[in-house]
């Protein structure tokens, strides 16, 4: 190898490598401090009995706020009287108990409950609920079994200072814009078991606020029906949407923006929001819903009501509104409050009575849709399409979106004979293989090729030594006159690159696979890396868990090039450009091996089946080709 391809071929490896680390984070946990129970305050008088104190964590609730719960099989919302808003939004997990659930647990949920108990209680402090005998008090707050949703209120070691989270970024909180956001002490009206109400009495204006369930919530899971009346003073007013929680998704937060607007042809359009520095505002759009997603859940504010145009979309500082996340191992801080912001969406208002749908849930095919049916109007042809919510994320979306699409139809599509997603990417790389067989074998063919001339290749570079540009020519000629293509072993990786992006794509997007078990104990979660096994101490690079699947892709990988290597197993034999490409093969094994180490083991599935089924092609055009010789 020339010195400047081995020059080249380092510096992309160290290149990839820390690209690999900047987008990586390392999974460390440690045990932490519980909290020392406290009291808080009391219910309203219209509901409270004589109050007996509660066991509660060391940070207090604000002063006079009281937490309140609407719960069915999919969200237990939890609201609070500051505001008379949405303080928690906690999904339950799937569970045999809880068949309607489509949330399972991943890794950083059960590092929770297990390491982090005194910040897993669900919600974080007691709370009053209507269970349909009437109006109780609940002290002892449920330990793990939910997702938060929205990001809340945090308890932290002794070494760090507890989190309240602020009032201001509650839910569905209406707030006057010149009066800025201090917090407003609605009453409680009604507190019924699929319904709550609140009111809020000023000298300029009133507000009253009803939530509900829909009347069938397994028809439109994930639903909250909202009706809020302003009568008096409504200028300057906003709603706000919630701060979604963060999902890692390959180590990486991947929160995104979007609404939806309906153009002169009446049909709707989805547009996305560049994530905004500070504030983003628009005074013309007419939007028929706002979405702000982490990834696989996604909060959708749907006015149903006319409302101003117009929305404000903001960015709240990661040390303003932390997520969970920021709370995990306080000695390495593997992940830094300050570098995970949120984003919170803002609806303008007016003095008027305004319907609205809030859906807070997965983004899952099946489940918008179920939703979009149960609000669809066939009198009007009204569709709230809510589907359209669904995204590729990706730095290349505009290239991988069709490719992801035409992957998930095939993978659905064999998930439904073998109920398992670990199955369907290894049946979804087969099919690839087959459909891509006619180019693979094309390769294949040259690369065998190339291994028949190469005895003629270095008689004449043995013979030219002295003149390269000569040499060359000859060796360009003999390829012409055999077929040959000397690049065509790059072809095969060159053609699944599209795929293997809209692979990428795809398992970053779908909810379907988050949680999704293939192997138990060892691959757990088909969109995050594959654990084999764990220790306490980060390790350069490894951090604390040892991945498995990225060093057997490197081993195929390694195999796959010896086997179609065209040079003789003999070194002293090879030539220079042999040599060349055995080193290069080497190096882009240990690259890959690398870059694939922290992807979601989803990924490489789907990449160490390829090579394999590549092996095995190759192996079979082989003996045939020899046979015919």
């Amino acid at each position: 190898m020339d010195r400047r391809s081995l020059i080249f071929v380092i510096g992309l490896t160290i290149a990839l490598f820390f690209v690999n680390q900047w987008f990586s984070k390392d999974n460390t946990v440690q045990q932490q401090q519980k909290h020392v129970p406290k009291k808080i305050d009391s219910l309203q008088d219209e509901f409270q009995p004589p109050m007996d104190t509660l066991a509660m964590p060391a940070l207090r609730q604000s002063a006079n706020e009281e937490l309140f719960v609407l719960k069915n099989d999919y969200q237990m919302v939890v609201f609070s009287n500051v505001g008379g808003a949405i303080a928690e939004i906690n999904l339950p997990f799937q569970t045999k108990e809880n068949t309607k659930s489509f949330v399972r647990p991943i890794h950083i949920d059960r590092l929770f409950e297990k390491e982090y108990s005194f910040d897993d209680h669900f919600p974080s402090f007691p709370y009053y609920i209507n269970d349909g005998t009437g109006v109780k008090k609940v002290e002892d707050t449920a330990l793990g079994g939910y997702y938060p949703l929205l990001r809340r209120t945090l308890f932290k070691s002794k070494d760090l200072q507890d989190y309240k989270s602020p009032s201001r970024l509650y839910a569905l909180r209406v707030y006057n814009e010149a009066t800025g956001v201090d917090s407003k002490i609605y009453t409680l009206k009604r507190l019924e078991k699929n319904l709550i109400e609140f009111e809020l009495i000023e000298a300029d204006r009133k507000i009253n606020k009803v939530f509900s369930f829909p009347a069938h919530p397994d028809d439109a899971p994930y639903i909250l029906e909202v009706t809020i009346r302003v009568d008096g003073d409504g200028r300057g007013m906003w709603l706000t949407s919630g701060v979604p929680e963060v999902e890692l998704i390959s180590d990486n937060p991947a929160p995104a923006l979007s609404y939806r607007i309906t153009k002169s042809n009446n049909k709707g359009a989805v547009e996305s929001i560049s994530l905004p520095k500070d504030c983003t505002v628009s005074t013309s759009i007419y939007p028929d819903w706002v979405c702000s997603s982490n990834g696989f859940f996604g909060l959708i504010l749907d006015p149903i009501t006319d409302i101003p145009p117009g929305y404000r979309v903001c960015k709240i500082s990661g040390t303003e509104d932390p997520t969970r996340l920021s709370i995990i191992d306080p000695v390495y801080t593997p992940y830094p409050s300050e570098k995970y912001p949120g984003y919170e969406f803002q609806l303008p208002m007016r003095a008027q009575t305004l319907n609205l749908r809030y859906y807070a849930g997965p983004l899952e095919g099946d489940i918008l849709k179920k939703v979009d049916q149960a609000y669809f109007d066939p009198a009007s042809g009204y569709n709230p399409d809510y589907i359209a919510a669904l995204s590729y994320q990706g730095w290349f979306t505009f290239i991988s979106e069709p490719f992801a699409k035409f992957l998930f139809i095939l993978m659905n599509l064999f998930y439904q004979v073998t109920s398992s997603w670990g199955i369907s990417i290894i049946l979804l790389t087969v099919a690839l293989r087959i459909m891509l067989y006619p180019l693979n074998a094309w390769s294949i063919k040259s690369t065998i090729r190339m291994q028949e001339i190469a005895p003629k290749v270095s008689a004449i570079q043995e013979k030219f030594k002295k003149d390269p540009k000569r040499a060359q020519q000859e060796i360009m000629n003999l390829y012409r006159e055999k077929g040959v293509n000397p690049l065509s072993g790059c072809f095969p990786l060159l053609i699944q690159l599209p795929f293997l992006i809209g692979m990428f794509d795809l398992l970053k997007s779908t909810f379907e696979l988050r949680g999704a078990s293939f192997i138990p104990g060892w691959i757990d979660n088909l969109t995050a890396p594959d654990v084999l096994f764990s220790w306490d101490f980060p390790l350069f690079f490894f951090g604390t868990d040892f991945h498995l699947l990225p060093f057997l892709l490197g081993g195929v990988m390694w195999a796959q090039q010896r086997f179609s290597a065209t040079a003789p197993k003999d070194k002293s034999l090879m030539t220079d450009q042999q040599k060349q490409q055995r080193m290069m093969g080497n190096i882009m094994t240990i690259v890959f091996t690398v870059m694939f180490y922290h992807f979601p083991s989803g990924l490489n599935i789907y990449w160490l089946s390829s090579m394999a089924l590549g092996i095995l092609q190759q192996w079979m055009m082989t003996r045939k080709m020899m046979k015919k010789a």
